[in-house]
């Protein structure tokens, strides 16, 4: 029998990272090792282009398994998240049925909405509950119908109950109205209080997704989410709440992006993070210290042209929170950006979780990414920017005090100016939006413009919106506008860059919505530029080689005789030449794609 502890492929010589770093060197033939494969991220560290077991030197959160503080690997010994999907309630009995069908198709987690049914009485919330045993479901409440839960937990002596409220006067209370309702502290110490005796009854939910879908960093996100937790942490152990009582009456609410691997990180951060604020307040034990965390994949991703691929973004941001190892889940339906969620999206939206345990089995295994070198890395590396974060935020007086001095809209208003630049400029992408759009699409009937313009409120609030809405209202105007721009491509010269620039053009000027002529090759500019005045586009793009544009360029706007406007896909080295001639327009992978188009759409009137 084959020894199980002897080490593989032992017959092969171990490589240095001396040796390693030698041939990347030879590799890069000069280039800037920094530079080249440094990636220096949003959240404010560098990630090395591989990494070794070396690199887990020095961390000392290693060697824990799942279940065991600091609840890196996660705070159970298996990986069994609830689906979560959210009911809004305007009719009671028609949600109830809703709750059953939900509770039959593998739902195990319930989110009720019931802001559209004031006043909300007892007589409905036992309508709304008949036939659901609550024992065997999660569930979620607003602070609405709080009380009248917590009745009906006493009055009907259910002790084993799961059930979560979405009260957050320090984080939702801040971001939404700029401030904390004066009687809301006093209700919430005394909630928390009546529901101390049940352990598995949470009534207060950090809404940490604010951060996110307003367009924070993820170290911001998490940081922000800690803060607030430590003010909660402080203001019920300071009103007499134990601090064993206080850690559990406590739930996060996550956004995931689509940032695969950071996401993952952040989550396994988080645990040990919130278990060492939590056990500075000496609980009598560790399970005070678990973070329970709901996650919600992203707001900001989605976008409402090319919808679909909100799918496939909502399928990887799963992905994320189950290797990590939340506590529950919810996919966002890939149409909600724009629309009521129908029953197909709402039911797209859960089979992706449940494809995640039933088919790929996701469940069955707990914190894969523990050992991985990068993500060992990551979590570290995210663990100490969110802690300078934190520690900093402390020093300002804590979460409240922060916030009511800027420092938190500021930090998040300066991350998403960063990230909205990136996506002007293409340096992050957004499918769809900003890059390979669908060039036949039009507008569906509901996308509304209130669909895609920012909400901006005046004072101390956090706005959410999403990173391709620039984009797509630029593209609303033009499938609104009753005109049909076209941009028409003149290839040229040498084939292979001609067809290069062209499929560059197309998506270029695709992605505000501008009808694009492509064309294979043209033998001579006589016959392009014949063509493009027929399709009466109003650009001609003319795509080309860098040593070709000095001769065709100009030959070609004296063909057009200003019939259209002509633009030169590159920047070749003769463009100081082609701009003494009247040349002017060029666009290329350096070029502000947000800028450009809509300079464009203003030159055609729209």
């Amino acid at each position: 029998m084959a020894n199980t502890n002897e080490k593989l492929f032992t017959e092969f010589p171990a490589v240095s990272t001396e040796k390693w770093e030698e041939v990347i060197t030879a590799d890069l033939k000069g280039a800037d090792y920094e530079r080249k494969l440094v990636w220096r991220t949003g959240e404010g560290f560098n990630l090395r282009p591989y990494y070794r077991a070396e690199n887990l030197e020095g961390i000392e959160f290693l060697g824990t398994e799942a279940g065991q503080f600091p609840f890196v690997r996660g705070t159970r010994a298996h990986n069994e998240w609830r689906v979560h999907q959210t009911i809004k309630v305007t009719n009671v009995a028609e949600a109830n049925a809703e709750a059953h069908k939900l509770l039959n198709s593998g739902v195990d987690s319930l989110g009720f909405c019931t802001c559209s049914c004031e006043p909300f009485t007892a007589e409905m919330l036992d309508q709304l509950l008949e036939g659901i045993v609550l024992s065997a479901v999660e569930l979620s409440f607003g602070s609405d119908v709080a009380e009248l839960v917590v009745a009906k937990l006493e009055k009907e002596g259910i002790n084993d109950a799961r059930i979560s409220f979405n009260i957050d006067p320090v984080v939702k209370g801040l971001a939404k109205k700029g401030e904390i309702c004066a009687s809301c502290g006093e209700k919430l110490i005394a909630l928390v209080n009546r529901c101390a005796a049940w352990k598995h009854v949470r009534p207060i939910a950090i809404n940490a997704r604010i951060f996110g879908n307003a367009g924070s960093t993820i170290v911001e996100e998490l940081a922000f989410a800690l803060s607030a937790g430590q003010e909660y942490m402080a203001r019920l152990t300071d009103a007499g709440v134990s601090a064993d009582v206080a850690g559990r009456s406590i739930r996060f609410i996550f956004s995931v992006s689509s940032n695969y691997f950071m996401e993952i990180a952040k989550f396994r951060a988080g645990r040990m993070l919130w278990a060492q604020i939590v056990k500075a307040y000496g609980p009598e034990k560790n399970c005070a210290c678990k973070m329970m965390v709901h996650a919600e994949t992203s707001r900001w991703n989605q976008s409402v042209y090319d919808p679909y691929v909100n799918m496939l973004r909502g399928t990887t941001e799963a992905m994320s929170a189950a290797i990590a190892g939340v506590n529950s889940l919810e996919v966002v339906p890939f149409n909600a950006a724009y629309a009521e969620p129908d029953e197909f999206a709402k039911r797209i939206a859960r089979n992706v979780e449940l494809l995640l345990k039933h088919e790929s089995h996701f469940d069955q295994v707990v914190d894969p990414a523990g050992g991985s070198y990068y993500i060992e890395n990551l979590t570290k590396s995210i663990a100490e920017e969110a802690w300078k974060l934190f520690l900093s935020l402390e020093e300002e007086g804590g979460y409240a005090a922060a916030y009511a001095a800027g420092t938190i809209k500021s930090k998040v208003e300066a991350s998403a100016a960063l990230k909205e630049k990136n996506i002007a400029t293409r340096r992050q992408i957004i499918l769809g939006a900003n890059q390979f759009p669908n060039f036949t699409e039009v507008a569906d009937a509901e996308i509304t413009m209130e669909s895609v313009e920012r909400d901006i409120k005046e004072g101390n609030i956090l706005n959410a919106y999403r990173g391709a809405m620039s984009f797509e209202k630029m593209r609303l105007e033009v499938d609104r506008s009753g005109k049909e721009p076209k941009a028409f491509m003149l290839t040229c010269g040498s084939l292979g860059m001609a067809r290069a620039r062209a499929q560059f053009s197309c998506n270029f000027f695709g992605c505000a919505g501008i009808r694009v002529i492509d064309n294979t090759f043209f033998k001579s500019l006589e016959e392009g530029v014949a063509a493009a005045l027929e399709s009466k586009a109003e650009i001609v793009v003319v795509c080309a080689s860098d040593d070709d544009y000095a001769e065709v360029a100009p030959k070609i706007k004296e063909l057009l005789g200003g019939k259209a406007i002509l633009v030169v896909a590159g920047a070749p080295a003769c463009t100081p030449e082609l701009e003494a001639q009247g040349i002017t327009n060029f666009i290329n992978v350096k070029s502000n794609v947000l800028e450009t188009l809509k300079f464009y759409l203003k030159e055609m009137g729209i």
